[in-house]
């Protein structure tokens, strides 16, 4: 009985707007009970690039879950006891005040934040915080080449990559298209396991490997690596303050909302019909 009342409702075709109380504008679709269904409520299921066929199937099953849904919450009305249903009323109007409250806050200080951190305001909380910023992974600033186990003069290709002078540089970057897997910024620090997915050979050989200023040429069944080691920090040293910059930065813009919130909270306390976005602070500790 319920299939076959969700196969009469879903099907129901409206064609006239005398069924319609207050949306006399909008074209129907289907209803269930009191509940309708529009056509402009299936605007955005549809891409230009859908076939005809796809498109009445997408159509179809929406509105089939449309019309058992409508189904069920009418059939919960009517068999929920009523202090059930006064604790779900309630609960969706704290959501709905939750949901309001949480995007206008976030619109205020999204348009009052002062998303600039400067180096500066990083190099402090660094410093003052250093602690907080022990590693629990290996890190290394490293190089590497990967290519054919047939390459050509491989001889001459590590004595430039050892060298790697400016004009080695150059030469090397003019090769890239020839090497299976490169990196030539060794300034930059790179986490241990990130480098092992992509060079799983030294997984076997990282104790022999990844030592501070260590160079090494493996081979295996997939090509010849160089890889120049420049620096190592292990776990529990502090981390370098270009590798958490990020971390610090959100930290602070974090701290920067917080305070934006309880300015904001605080003037509709004492203004409750005044919109304090001017009063707002754009940097974390000035005021108003």
């Amino acid at each position: 009985m319920f299939k076959y009342t969700v196969l009469l409702y879903t099907l129901l075709l409206v064609t006239s707007c005398d069924y319609f109380k207050q949306e006399e504008l909008k074209t129907p679709i289907a209803r269930v009970n009191d509940s309708y269904l529009y056509q402009e409520d299936l605007k955005d299921l549809i891409f230009d690039d859908t076939s005809k066929e796809d498109s009445v199937l997408i159509v179809n099953n929406f509105i089939r879950r449309w019309a058992t849904q409508q189904l069920l919450i009418d059939q919960s009305i009517i068999n929920l006891p009523q202090n059930k249903q006064e604790d779900f009323n309630k609960l969706v109007e704290e959501y709905k005040i939750d949901l309001y409250t949480e995007a206008y806050k976030s619109a205020i200080i999204s348009k009052q934040l002062d998303s600039v951190v400067t180096n500066e305001e990083l190099a402090i909380y660094y410093e003052a915080n250093k602690e907080n910023f022990k590693l629990n992974d290996d890190l290394l600033k490293i190089r590497f080449i990967q290519v054919d186990k047939n390459y050509s003069n491989i001889k001459k290709l590590a004595k430039i990559f050892t060298r790697f002078n400016e004009e080695d540089k150059v030469t090397l970057t003019e090769l890239k298209f020839k090497f299976k897997a490169v990196n030539l910024n060794d300034s930059v620090w790179v986490k241990k396991d990130i480098l092992i997915n992509t060079l799983p050979i030294i997984q076997s050989k990282s104790k022999q490997v990844l030592k501070k200023s260590n160079y090494a040429q493996l081979q295996d069944s997939l090509g010849v690596y160089l890889v120049k080691i420049n620096d190592v920090l292990k776990p529990n040293d502090i981390a370098p303050l270009s590798y958490v910059k990020p971390t610090i930065k959100q930290i602070i813009l974090n701290k920067r909302k917080r305070e934006l919130l309880k300015i904001l909270e605080k003037d509709y306390l004492i203004f409750p019909n005044h919109i304090p976005s001017q009063h707002i602070c754009s940097r974390s500790g000035s005021g108003r």
